[in-house]
């Protein structure tokens, strides 16, 4: 329904300031109306969630937890070097970079939507009138008329569904500046755990190449002793098949340190053959990476995706204010000034001059059903935004729990396979005491030192997994991200509508 400016000027007339407000409230009366169509999400409390028993033998570090450069704690320069060229130069980083960039142009669309628009334009024709059409007879006139105006329109925003949506977009963009951080918080936990991972490989390589050569010292003992008469074939057998499995062990891990290669350089945005310039990484201690202070809420409150889920459902709190916005009336103001002429001369006298002003006023009075459907999938989409935060916040505080709880196992685990270890070591070394002094033979030797090789084969790989689950940990518990802007409220609303861009934002000014 649109009413012109003569309309409008006669209502003003004839109308009083009261009989004003019930034509207001009649044309809101007869609107489309929105009742009934209400979110049935409800956000769970991380306090609702009982993870004590999960992590109720946690031992607390007085760490500070967390930094965003947690991987310095690691003290390896060389990983710390790694995680910055992948963070420069992964693809992962472009995408996200790339659905940030699209985010922040989708604010700066809402925010130009709640701004006047001016337009101008300038026109000439020329015309000739036929003998025809001419009621003198006389035809062949020839006449140029000239124009220039320039039209002002502005969407009066008298319910807030511009500054509504502004904000869904921004909220929709924050969320999508935290995921930057998930990537990038994923990025250097993948780079840091394949580092680990060839290390901990290359330990093991040194250890089979350790195995081989016990075994062929063996073998050549056995051959020497059969030679001798002093031995059967079976036991050069049984030498004979140890050596081959050595060398299968040998070669197992041979490949495993080329697959580390190619992972890390594939991470790093440069390709297979760029992981086969890393030099040797050094085996990282688990002792290195600490536990929180806070464990496990509070912490896990503020994990990026945690965060970011929580931005969407305020983005989507917001959408729906703008769809209801869209059931009331709207008021639209526009105006247009400028010169028309024939005569070239007389272009920019008064005579020429031309205007007009054109509020108008519309409603919504039957959209068959268009702006509640709208609504209502509008109200869907908070539900499923809820439903995911409640889901990111669940399996997160899970992750949490679960590695906390594997972290403390591997750690026993570990202490175990030391003493194993250190027991495998004097075993070692007693037998080798006893063959100098003549007491025992070499075989002897060589059998403890498989006990020894398989005792530190097991530490190696356990020490590499607790590094490994202690990384993860420190992904759980969000990888020291801080959200410097203000986090929204569940209840709904913007304390203070961030910006997503560092440098500000003309959308964020046209807003305030």
């Amino acid at each position: 329904m649109k009413t012109d400016n003569g309309q409008l000027a006669r209502w003003a007339q004839g109308v009083r300031p009261g009989a004003a407000g019930l034509l207001l409230a009649a044309l809101i009366s007869g609107c489309a109306s929105y009742e009934g169509i209400e979110p049935k999400g409800e956000l769970v409390s991380l306090n609702q969630l009982s993870a004590l028993q999960a992590v109720r033998d946690v031992t607390i570090s007085s760490a500070n937890w967390p930094e965003r450069q947690w991987w310095n704690a690691l003290g390896d320069p060389h990983l710390e070097a790694l995680i910055q060229e992948a963070l420069a130069d992964s693809p992962d980083m472009d995408v996200a970079q790339a659905r940030l960039r699209s985010a922040n142009a989708a604010v700066d669309q809402a925010g130009a939507k709640r701004l006047p628009t001016v337009d101008g334009s300038a026109k000439i024709s020329r015309s000739r009138v036929s003998e025809v059409d001419d009621p003198s007879g006389q035809g062949n006139i020839y006449s140029t008329t000239r124009g220039l105006s320039s039209k002002f329109s502005y969407d009066v925003d008298l319910w807030g569904g511009r500054r509504a949506a502004w904000s869904a977009a921004l909220g929709e963009a924050r969320a999508t500046e935290i995921d930057l951080h998930e990537a990038a918080l994923t990025l250097s936990v993948n780079v840091a755990r394949a580092y680990v991972q060839l290390a901990g490989d290359y330990a093991l390589l040194g250890i089979a190449q350790q195995e081989l050569e016990r075994a062929q010292t063996i073998d050549q003992t056995n051959q020497q002793l059969q030679q001798a008469g002093l031995s059967d074939q079976s036991a050069r057998l049984q030498s004979r098949s140890s050596v081959s499995t050595a060398k299968q062990t040998l070669e197992s891990a041979e490949q495993a340190v080329r697959s580390d290669r190619i992972s890390l350089g594939v991470l790093l945005g440069k390709g297979p053959d760029r992981g086969f310039d890393i030099e040797r990484p050094l085996p990282l201690s688990p002792a290195l990476l600490s536990l929180p202070s806070v464990v496990p809420a509070e912490l896990v409150g503020r994990r990026p995706d945690v965060v970011a889920a929580r931005w969407r459902v305020e983005a989507q709190t917001q959408q729906i204010k703008a769809d209801k916005a869209q059931f009331y009336p709207n008021l639209n103001l526009s105006a247009m000034a400028g010169f028309s002429s024939r005569l070239g001369s007389y272009f920019f006298s008064e005579p020429a001059k031309s205007w007009n002003v054109s509020p108008a006023l519309s409603l919504p009075i039957f959209e068959g059903g268009r702006l509640r459907a709208n609504l209502d999938s509008t109200e869907a989409d908070y539900d499923l935004a809820v439903a995911q935060y409640n889901q990111t916040v669940i399996s997160a505080l899970g992750t949490v729990a679960d590695t906390i709880t594997s972290v403390q196992s591997l750690d026993r685990q570990r202490q175990s396979l030391e003493k194993a270890r250190d027991d495998a070591q004097q075993a070692f070394d007693l037998a080798l005491e006893r063959f100098q002094a003549g007491i025992t033979n070499y075989l002897q030797v060589l059998s403890t030192q498989q006990q020894l090789l398989s005792a530190q084969q097991s530490l190696v790989s356990l020490n590499s997994q607790l590094v490994d689950t202690s990384i993860q940990l420190v992904q759980a518990l969000g990888g020291g991200f801080h959200d410097g802007l203000n986090v929204p409220h569940i209840s709904g609303g913007y304390p203070h509508a961030p910006n997503p861009r560092t440098t500000g934002s003309s959308s964020d000014q046209a807003g305030s």
